[in-house]
């Protein structure tokens, strides 16, 4: 089945994220880049972004782990990476294993596709998550 990608802005995810209470944001990232470049601040939303980093080698332990963060195959999911390639991989996989509303975040985290785009760029809160 072919999967028509969703792609979305930074800024955009963060107007749907204030405006539904029950959107996701999962951050596909690895914890070595939560430490050193940020982690998306969704505290003033009452909330938290999903940390839950995508391996194209291993999409099995990703479904599992992202059935267990947000079991509602219904709710309105944006993944978000560093560039938005390995975001957009995973929202794939997530469409794939039955998620129905899948968004790639496409100018990702940081400044990759023109001044002021991506997470950080654009002013959105961050903060740095310290390794456990």
């Amino acid at each position: 089945m072919k999967v028509v990608m969703k792609n979305i802005q930074a800024k955009k995810a963060w107007e749907i994220l204030k405006a539904n209470p029950k959107a996701v944001l999962v951050d596909v990232r690895t914890p070595q880049e939560w430490a050193a470049v940020g982690f998306p601040d969704l505290s003033t939303l009452g909330r938290e972004a999903v940390a839950l980093t995508w391996s194209a080698e291993e999409p099995e332990a990703f479904h599992q782990a992202l059935d267990e963060a947000v079991p509602d195959k219904t709710a309105s999911l944006f993944f978000l990476c560093r560039s938005g390639v390995r975001s957009h991989h995973a929202c794939e996989s997530a469409f794939e294993a039955g998620y129905q509303n899948t968004a790639n975040i496409a100018d990702g985290f940081e400044d990759r596709h023109g001044p002021g785009t991506g997470w950080r760029a654009s002013a959105l809160p961050f903060i740095l998550r310290p390794l456990s």
